[in-house]
């Protein structure tokens, strides 16, 4: 799981979610893979702990892509009047993994 670059502690998907639903093209970027990850890796965070900033690509990007991925899977997931993510992103990145991990170990 994402972890800040400079504390160390464990992030929140969503809470990292929600600072970039600040963007005023945040529902497009919603949209398309491509700029969402551009977006991503170029936007400068605040950790929720130490109060430092980094850069996007300072974190795992693979499950980035599946934050982008289960927020389009699941309709409603953000709520746009609020700007705040309704899914628990850690808790489904947790069960994606322990899922591909399970399918490895079954076919293998």
């Amino acid at each position: 799981m994402a972890k800040c670059p400079l504390c160390g502690e464990p992030l929140d998907w969503g809470e990292l979610i929600e600072q970039m639903l600040a963007l005023e093209n945040a529902g497009e970027l919603l949209k398309d893979r491509e700029r969402f990850m551009e977006t991503f890796r170029d936007f400068v965070f605040k950790c929720p702990h130490c109060g430092e900033e980094f850069y996007g690509r300072n974190l795992p990007e693979k499950e980035a892509e599946k934050v982008f991925e289960l927020l389009n899977e699941f309709k409603g997931s953000v709520d746009w009047e609020k700007r705040k993510v309704r899914l628990r992103l850690n808790s489904l990145l947790a069960l994606d993994t322990m899922l591909e991990k399970w399918d490895e170990k079954m076919k293998g």
